[in-house]
């Protein structure tokens, strides 16, 4: 599948090309500026247009928010709009890129699709917003958000190289689960605590977070794992790379044929296994930490109150009992007369339970 997307200016992919040079990231040209988009819009949502939507939606409560939060809102603002996006496209590259369906391991490993790349472009571009914001408020967002950063970012950006790239609309589905959890902060926000709302959306969110990140993101981590693993078994084998075509500019290339055009010479090295590997599991550790922390956090909102029992030590005239205790015990019933009227009656009674 060819790149859908705009084709990359000329002085963008001049400038990418220095980098891409160094770092390796052979296929960074043909999408530098989908990163470069997608940081740009991201940032603009972040500090212009948050601001105003909230201001005009919410003018009481967003006005009142201390400036920590007003922070934390406009990036939870951001990560609604990208993760609806990011989920859309990925969902549409995995459902009509027919040469990503038919790839073999050796093509999951090495191979190439322009959608798969576009997909990577936005996301990295995505996660370098998040690791600028995440760097510079630290003390808000907490190490574990800057972890995930650095390491989506060094995951995404390794496709460029290209290495897993056919991974990439599947490992972004991860973000699933994220328009659930940024409702379910906004609904504490707009004093929607305990509603029903929060209360359905809760549910999605426990359902997806499990299903998207836990359930799929390790079976598909076991899969990566199990490709990566068989790429470092075999020697490498030099397949020619053909720099003068790009999928973005040239479109009468035909798709079939650029899956493995940037194989170079299909080896993995040690330290491209671990560092891809390593940050997938950091990813899919913090996912399990955080659900665990989502758990807690529901139950906290709609946990009913514990049954008040009365409990003393005291007898009824103050004095300790010595060989027992005290209970009080409290029954509310309702009583209609003949004409209708209501009466609430309480009850109390106190025992006092000996030791045996």
């Amino acid at each position: 599948m060819l790149d859908p997307f705009l084709s990359p200016p000329a002085f963008i992919t001049a400038l990418a090309q220095p980098i891409a040079d160094f770092f390796g990231l052979t296929t960074l040209p043909l999408h530098a500026h989908e990163v470069l988009a997608a940081f740009l819009f991201y940032h603009t949502i972040n500090i212009y247009v948050s601001p105003m939507l909230s201001r005009w939606l919410f003018p009481k409560i967003y006005a009142s928010l201390p400036r920590r939060t007003k922070l934390n809102w406009d990036v939870h603002v951001v990560s609604l709009v990208q993760s609806s996006l990011i989920n859309i496209l990925a969902l549409w590259i995995i459902w009509t890129d027919e040469e990503r369906k038919s790839m073999s391991w050796p093509e999951r490993v090495w191979g190439y699709t322009g959608g798969g790349g576009m997909i990577q472009g936005f996301a990295a571009g995505y996660f370098l917003w998040d690791l600028v914001v995440s760097s510079m408020n630290v003390g808000v967002f907490g190490w574990g958000m800057l972890a995930h950063a650095i390491a989506a970012l060094v995951v995404f950006s390794l496709g460029f190289r290209p290495f897993v790239n056919y991974y990439g609309p599947t490992f972004i589905l991860y973000e699933l689960s994220s328009p659930f959890l940024n409702f379910h902060w906004f609904f504490d926000k707009v004093n929607m605590t305990g509603s029903r709302a929060q209360l359905y959306n809760g549910i999605l969110l426990l359902g997806s977070f499990f299903s998207c990140r836990l359930v799929w993101g390790t079976y598909q981590s076991i899969r990566v794992y199990q490709d990566v693993w068989a790429a470092l078994q075999i020697p490498g084998t030099p397949v020619p790379i053909d720099h003068g075509i790009t999928s973005a500019t040239e479109k009468s290339v035909n798709a079939n044929s650029e899956i493995m055009r940037f194989a170079g010479d299909k080896t993995v090295p040690i330290w491209l296994a671990c560092t891809y590997l390593g940050s997938n599991i950091v990813l899919n550790t913090l996912n399990f930490y955080w659900f665990g922390k989502m758990i807690e956090t529901v139950k906290k909102r709609f946990q009913p109150p514990k049954e008040r029992r009365g409990k003393a030590a005291m007898a009824m005239d103050g004095t300790p009992l010595a060989n027992g205790k005290t209970e009080s015990e409290e029954r509310v019933r309702t009583v209609v007369d003949g004409t209708g009227k209501r009466t609430v009656i309480v009850e109390k009674r106190e025992f006092r339970r000996r030791k045996a």
